[in-house]
């Protein structure tokens, strides 16, 4: 059976811990076939990010065309876009996106800045699904979320800004909040002890796409989504690899 295509439009991480790469791994664990648009390609190890050389808007254009123009994607996944311009060029696309989650992509797990809120604004009014962490959230609506409750108040202020359905989720805390179609609900798992968690908003994020591309409601794509995610986490808990926060085991 030829498999449902899933395209990220996303930042390259060299440590094959999160961004095209983390998706990638996460289409083809999932039963997908994935394609890509590189919109900047990051020196990135566990350790950190210390360089980031952003993708000409054209260039993404013409991936974008590259892709869209030979293959019948099923649904696709936005990451990091690192600037307004690369925003724009996404945006203008966004009929020709189906089954679209943003993950608006700010700041990388090891702290480094990917991108500002004006690289992620213009993208908030047309996805299907939006998956900020609670930081990302915060910076969004410029507010503090850290709580349960003040995550499910800025998914329902971010869902009034367009998407159809909005997760934020708690990170470590293993706390995310849906909501969708006016209706929130919060999604309780069980924390993971590991220091390798590099990606996981990326795995999340781009699992969200794959289940979607595979029939998935919303509802049960996140929640089939946020499994794999715990799956991961466990899986590669005890890798060595770098000396910093290390990746998910995303066939696990």
């Amino acid at each position: 059976m030829t498999p449902a295509v899933v395209l990220s439009i996303a930042g390259s991480d060299s440590g094959g811990g999160a961004g095209i790469q983390a998706d990638l791994k996460t289409f083809g664990a999932l039963g997908t076939y994935g394609v890509c648009v590189i919109t900047a390609i990051t020196a990135q190890n566990t350790l950190g990010v210390t360089a980031i050389h952003s993708v000409p808007a054209d260039i993404v254009a013409a991936q974008l065309d590259a892709v869209l123009g030979d293959f019948e994607v099923a649904a696709v996944k936005v990451g990091m876009v690192g600037d307004p311009a690369v925003a724009a060029v996404i945006a203008a696309r966004a009929s020709e996106l189906p089954n679209l989650v943003v993950d608006p992509v700010l700041v990388a797990t090891s702290g480094s800045r990917l991108s500002g809120v004006a690289a992620v604004a213009p993208l908030i009014p047309y996805p299907r699904v939006l998956t900020p962490n609670r930081h990302e959230a915060g910076a969004l609506l410029g507010s503090r979320v850290e709580t349960a409750k003040e995550m499910a108040r800025a998914a329902a202020a971010l869902a009034s800004r367009g998407p159809e359905a909005v997760v934020v989720t708690g990170s470590e805390l293993a706390v995310d909040v849906l909501h969708v179609h006016g209706r929130t609900e919060t999604l309780q798992g069980e924390p993971v002890p590991t220091a390798n968690n590099h990606g996981s908003g990326c795995t999340f994020s781009s699992a969200i796409a794959a289940r979607l591309a595979l029939g998935d409601d919303i509802a049960a794509a996140v929640g089939n989504a946020k499994s794999y995610v715990a799956r991961a986490l466990a899986g590669g808990r005890d890798w060595k690899l770098g000396a910093g926060p290390g990746p998910l085991h995303h066939f696990a």
